[in-house]
């Protein structure tokens, strides 16, 4: 199969498919349409023009950033793509985050040894990762 690699931001649709089905959290519409028109960098993996895969870069521009929606759809799993989201994504980082920018990420599972070879290092003991998840309305 022959794998392209596209900087856009997905639409909200794709966003939201290629999350649920890759296993991540699902978002809601609202969610996913006041998010994705402020990420600083965003790339697509397409396979014959179907997106299979997706990462982007959130944050303030400047001092901090981080390394979001890394998904590759299951039927497309270790093929490389991980690699190839990453590997763009750091071609991101060297190239626009300045030299006091801090750039960090969640790593579900195993995940982390992905990162691992783009430069990345667990951060515990020192710090560890905290997270707050609002609870739908009732």
């Amino acid at each position: 199969m022959a794998y392209t690699s596209v900087h856009t931001i997905p639409s909200v649709e794709t966003y939201r498919q290629l999350r649920s089905t890759a296993g991540l959290s699902p978002k809601t519409i609202e969610a996913a349409e006041r998010g994705l028109p402020n990420s600083l960098f965003a790339v697509q993996i397409f396979c014959d023009g179907t997106p299979v895969g997706m990462g982007r870069v959130i944050g303030d521009g400047g001092a901090f950033y981080q390394v979001v929606d890394i998904a590759v759809l299951p039927e497309h799993q270790g093929r490389g793509l991980g690699k190839m989201i990453m590997a763009e994504i750091a071609d991101y980082i060297e190239r626009e985050v300045p030299e006091s920018g801090y750039v960090s990420l969640l790593a579900d599972g195993e995940a982390y040894r992905l990162y691992q070879q783009y430069g990345f290092a667990l951060t515990a003991p020192a710090s560890v990762g905290m997270g707050l998840k609002k609870a739908p309305k009732s």
